[in-house]
Parts: structure tokens; sequence; C-alpha cells
């Protein structure tokens, strides 16, 4: 399935009085560049859950978050009263003892070790299942998403693949009649300078100048490219690589068969294959 590389997910589950709340954002890039952030408690985890990212994704700028959230405040964080007072007690003998003393603000005994006391976390053995169950959970979410925006992108592509296929079929149409139109210009030049040549000669010049303005090769290449793509958009891995690659072969046959055009409608046919082509290829930078 096509898929892209733009997504967002969040994903959160309980234990033990905390919420583990998973985040995991990508954007289009060249390749897998991954950004992993978790408490610091948890980095011995970072492993485990850098594997299992690279396992599910193939490409894209990911940053994945951890944090973990309390869900109730009574008890995570509470003041150590005796503590307080105590230095208090001594903030005050040491004011008597100064003169002009700064006056201690609120925050700076907040500050002081031990006054505040915190919850210790649970250890990263204790959250190790919960961690890769929501991280797990998350890369679904995600990857629902990206796949579901590579459906309209793929629908994007068919839709500029089908308009390149017509483009193809009118110059196609065209290349007797072409054909046909240089051999009686050329003709036509020979007589107005009435110039007595071999008949068996200037066919043969007839047939090497029409070589080169025949244009079959390049639309048979184009047949195979576009073959190519169709079959390569169904395919259910990452395909953005392969799909960019065949953009500049299509861009080169449009050059191809621009510098051999003769005619305008075969020089406007080019010029909207050329478009046609930038526009996919702006897509499928997106495509993973």
């Amino acid at each position: 399935m096509t898929a892209s590389m733009t997504g967002f997910a969040r994903h959160d589950n309980e234990i033990g009085g905390r919420s583990l709340v998973w985040e995991i954002r990508s954007v289009n890039h060249r390749y897998l560049d991954l950004r992993i952030q978790v408490p610091d408690h948890l980095r011995v985890l970072e492993p485990e859950l850098r594997a299992l990212l690279q396992q599910s994704l193939a490409r894209g700028k990911v940053d994945a978050q951890l944090r973990l959230e309390s869900l109730t405040d009574a008890g995570t964080i509470h003041l150590d009263t005796g503590q307080a007072q105590a230095l208090l007690r001594t903030l005050s003998e040491i004011d008597h003892m100064m003169v002009n003393g700064a006056r201690v603000s609120p925050l700076e005994i907040l500050r002081w070790p031990g006054v505040m006391q915190t919850e210790a976390p649970p250890a990263a053995e204790e959250l190790h299942d919960s961690v890769l169950v929501g991280l797990r959970a998350a890369l679904e979410d995600l990857q629902a998403m990206r796949g579901s925006e590579g459906t309209a992108l793929r629908a994007l592509l068919e839709e500029r693949l089908n308009a390149f296929d017509a483009l193809v079929d009118e110059v196609r149409t065209r290349r007797p009649a072409i054909l046909s139109e240089q051999r009686e210009k050329l003709l036509a030049r020979v007589a107005e300078l009435d110039l007595k040549l071999d008949p068996q000669r200037l066919e043969q010049e007839i047939a090497l100048v029409s070589q080169r303005l025949d244009v079959a090769e390049e639309l048979d290449r184009l047949d195979g490219h576009m073959a190519a793509m169709r079959e390569i958009l169904t395919r259910d891995e990452a395909v953005g690589r392969r799909l960019d690659f065949l953009m500049q072969e299509f861009n080169r046959e449009a050059n191809t068969l621009s510098s051999k055009s003769h005619d305008l409608a075969t020089t406007r046919a080019a010029m909207e294959m050329k478009i046609l082509t930038e526009q996919m290829r702006e897509q499928i930078q997106n495509i993973e």
C-alpha cells in the first residue's frame, strides 16, 4: 500500500497511577531519521524502542516522544514542613546577624534540597511492557494515517498518469502524418531548388531524416515507464525512491521528444508531459 511520510499519532495507557503518553510526528525525508525523547530513567529502553521504529517505518523524519503524567495531584509532590520550618528559623537567625540582609523569596526556600519531596518514578523494568505496548499502538495509528494520505496521493498520481498516457497516444496517433509532412516538405524543397538527384539516393536521405525525427522509441519507452509506475504503486512496500527515479526517466524522454519535435502539436504535448512529470514528482516527495 502506498504510504505518505506525513502523519501524527497519540496514544496513552495507565499504569500505577501514571499515564504513559506517546506522541509520534513524521514528515518527509530522504531517509529514515529518528529522534526519540524519553524520560531520563527510561533511556535504557531506547535501543529497543529505536529497533521497533526501524522495523515499522522505512523513510521520514520521525519524532517520537514519551511523557509520564501523574493522574492525581495529591501525593506526587509535597512540602516537607519540618525541613522548611528549620530552614526558616536558621534564616531568621542569620538575618538578625546581618545589616539590611536580602529578603529570601518562597521560591528560593522551595529550591533548598529536601524541602520539596517528589515521588520516585517507577523503574524502567516495571514500565518496559507498557512502554512497548503504547509505542506499538501509536505506530499503528501513525501508519493508518500515513496509509490514508498515501491512498489519496496514489489517486492523484494515477490521475496525472492517465493524462500522461493520453498525451503519448496523441503523439503516436499523429506520428504517421508528421513523417508524411516532413517527406513532402523535403520533396518540395528539392523541387524548388530544381536539383537533379538520383531518386534512390533521395529516398535514402529522406529515410535518414525521417529516422532522426521519429519518436517511436521515446513513446515506447514512455509506455514502459508508465506500466512500471502502475505496477510499483500496487506494491506493499516503500516505493518513494523507485518512483522518484522513474520521474527522471519520464523527464528525459519528454525532453528528447521536445527536441525532435517539428510541429506545434507535438511540442505542446511534450511541454504538458514535463508539467505532469513535475506535478507527479512533487507528490512523490511525500511518499514513503
